[in-house]
């Protein structure tokens, strides 16, 4: 039986791998109120250890005092430190109650596992003086710049299936065989641009014999004026897109970003045209620096000029939380590194001191977001800034008088320390580099942007393979650092990124240097010999069977309802309205109440940084597929598309697996389909087309690329 007869599967699944954002939340969230509120009492070097508790270690805390465990991970309930900071029973600290959010935080950070990377007691240093040992540091594989390696010989001679196919060898595996043509042309459309290819392009490639059929329809699917509309939304994750805030005061929405779109339309167009990445990269820091009497690019600007917005702007701590947005936004996304974690003390992992955080957070502190008006027709306000935000682009420009930052000692912004001079991480230079034209921002986009940047090529051409293959090469994809995952192929890795480099940064070159090899070309089919020896296919003796992300899920819905429209670019619009045809790239993406349909399929926190998708089953997901007004629909688009477009129940069972599936129905599939519908003069025929052409848009086979 075929995927698309298993409709409902209830069971919850949940990753159970302890991820970097979980440290990330403690480093950030957790260890900086524990040392500055909780550390005077319950640590080893406190005068007088209070009833036996230390918290300046994970078990310390696990292991309680005299009172029992004061954090039990994943039970909030019985953990006496959230207790006693609620002052339940304990009043934690006694110079006063925490505030409702930072007691929420503990909350969520019990009850996610109590992630605590802290193995020992260490020492809480409170000046900026680092003891980081940077040259040892620079010793890392991340912060060695990639070299070109002379791939090993293959069958196809492509240099990834080279080193693919030497790492099977040392394992006594082998490649799988290729998919058949028909399911190779579908898992090129679906995850090159997102959507199905028509029946009429999966049989032409079916009959083309030429030797270049497959790097033909290559190139088709990658000049597709939607390809840009698929891979946007893999950027928009990272660039943590949205159009709102996560609070509201009243009806106060003057910190919604009405025009967000005309950022997302920017990325869409320019991925469309192939812009080498790392001008990319440099227009969305600055657009403004590179090209000051050309606004055409300063849509550009909402990768910093979307994020999140507080009230209170002359609030220190509200300014400073910004900056580590921004920070952590920049620094993952196109770094891959967690610098955001040195804020309140030097990097407990990676070789980041704290003066390099506070070195970016300079270049932010001395940006501001900018709604500048849309054209001279709209009434400006104070500053520049357009009276109206409906009026407006939302994009960043530099304050009037830029300047160094003071270390927050602990994060405090109460308790400065050093001024620290804006710049460049240390670990990724051979030598300090110091910005000091405006906020930093041109000079941050071009030392990103750098070929001597050891990270930037490395990162994207990881999230692309990761796209591609459904597992990147580093699978912790916006953590290249020592709590991230080492690369399964770091011999490939770098080849890759240097020649990304030397193709002109070219995204597009990449994809189709990807999509040419063997590796990507092979089946998906299982040998149980090869899931022994390698049972999470790190090594790639087949092909992953791939999840698609809801946004290719809807699309594909749409598109075999024949109620997809293919305008690329324009306003949001909501994807669970039965006039929202567009694709769901184009959905308004809210941080505080998101879609309904996206929140059930996954979509991830817009309010952060989205290094890659967390994959749930639940059964809300399966309760949308079967009772939705949106399912049913589309189920009744494609009842009546299947009924008009052949004279009989066989030959429309046929069309219809042809269209939904890219494939023909099986013997069992037609007979089992048949005796469903049953007489076609039948009162309930229309009825019963429509539960079935609803059964094979709720199939797991719909939600699966093989």
């Amino acid at each position: 039986m075929r995927l698309f007869l298993t409709i409902i599967a209830c069971a919850c699944i949940a990753s159970c791998e302890c991820r970097c954002d979980d440290v990330d939340f403690f480093e950030r969230r957790i260890r900086p109120v524990l040392v500055e509120k909780c550390y005077h009492c319950h640590a080893a070097g406190a005068k007088s250890v209070k009833g036996e508790l230390l918290l300046d270690s994970r078990d310390g805390g696990r292991r309680g005092g005299e009172s029992g465990p004061a954090i039990v991970p994943g039970d909030p309930g019985k953990s006496l430190l959230l207790s006693a900071l609620r002052y339940d029973s304990f009043e934690m600290p006694p110079s006063g109650k925490l505030s409702d959010a930072v007691i929420a935080d503990f909350e969520t950070w019990i009850r996610s596992g109590a992630a605590d990377p802290r193995d020992a007691v260490v020492n809480h240093p409170a000046s900026a003086e680092s003891g980081i040992d940077i040259a040892a540091g620079r010793k890392f594989w991340a912060f060695q710049k990639p070299t070109p390696h002379v791939a090993p010989a293959s069958l196809s001679g492509q240099p990834i299936d080279g080193f693919i196919e030497q790492q099977l060898r040392e394992n006594s595996l082998t490649l799988n065989s290729p998919a058949d043509r028909a399911t190779l042309v579908r898992r090129l459309w679906l995850t090159v641009v997102g959507l199905p290819p028509d029946a009429a392009a999966v049989a032409d490639f079916v009959a083309d014999e030429q030797s270049d059929a497959w790097s033909r329809a290559v190139d088709d699917a990658l000049a597709s004026p939607h390809y840009g509309e698929r891979w946007a939304r893999m950027w928009l994750d990272v660039a943590r897109y949205a159009e709102d805030q996560a609070h509201i005061v009243g009806e106060n929405s003057a910190l919604f970003y009405p025009n967000a779109y005309l950022y997302r339309d920017w990325v869409i167009t320019n991925l469309n045209s192939d812009i080498p990445y790392d001008r990319f990269v440099m227009l969305q820091l600055a657009a403004d620096k590179i090209e000051p009497g050309n606004d055409s690019n300063h849509a550009a600007l909402g990768f910093i000029g979307l994020g999140p917005k507080y009230y209170q702007r002359n609030n220190a701590g509200v300014m400073a939380d910004e900056w580590e947005n921004q920070v952590d936004t920049v620094t993952r996304g196109l770094l891959g590194l967690t610098v955001a974690c040195a804020r309140c003390h030097d990097h407990k992992y990676d070789p980041i001191p704290t003066t390099d955080y506070y070195a970016l957070a300079g270049v932010f502190a001395g940006t501001e977001l900018f709604n500048r008006p849309l054209d001279d027709g709209r009434t400006k306000g104070k500053n520049g800034h357009s009276k109206e935000p409906k009026d407006a682009i939302h994009i960043v420009r530099d304050t009037k008088k830029p300047e160094n930052i003071s270390v927050h000692i602990r994060g405090n912004v109460a308790n400065k320390g050093d001024v620290v001079p804006r710049g460049f991480p240390v670990v990724l230079t051979a030598e300090p580099v110091h910005f000091s034209t405006g906020s930093g921002r041109l000079e941050l986009a071009k030392s990103i942007a750098d070929r001597s940047n050891p990270l930037t090529a490395r990162v994207i051409v990881n999230r692309v393979w990761g796209e591609l293959f459904g597992q990147a090469l580093v699978e912790t994809r916006s953590n290249f650092g020592e709590l991230g995952d080492r690369p399964t192929h770091p011999q490939l890795l770098d080849d890759l990124a240097v020649r990304f480099m030397d193709n002109g940064w070219s995204l597009k070159w990449l994809c189709r240097e990807i999509l040419l090899s063997a590796t990507w070309q092979q089946s998906s089919e299982v040998d149980a010999d090869a899931v022994e020896a390698d049972p999470e296919n790190k090594l790639l003796s087949h092909m992953n069977r791939q999840r698609l992300s809801v946004e290719i899920w809807r699309d594909t819905v749409l598109s075999v309802s024949g109620q997809l429209e293919d305008v690329v670019g324009g306003e949001s619009m909501d994807p669970l309205v039965l006039s929202g045809k567009r694709r769901t790239v184009y959905s308004r993406i809210s941080r505080l109440d998101l879609n309904p349909l996206l929140a059930t399929f996954d979509f991830p926190d817009p309010n952060v940084h989205a290094g890659n998708r967390v994959r749930t089953t639940t059964p809300l997901q399966k309760l949308f597929l079967m009772n939705s007004p949106f399912m049913v629909a589309h189920a009744k688009q494609l009842a009546t598309g299947c009924l008009a477009a052949a004279s009989s129940n066989e030959l429309r069972v046929r069309f219809a697996m042809d269209l939904v599936f890219g494939r023909e129905a099986s013997n069992e599939e037609l007979e089992l389909a048949l005796s469903f519908l049953g007489d076609e003069t039948s009162k309930q025929h229309q009825q019963r087309w429509q539960q079935f052409a609803q059964t094979l848009l709720a199939s797991n086979e719909l939600q699966f690329v093989d």
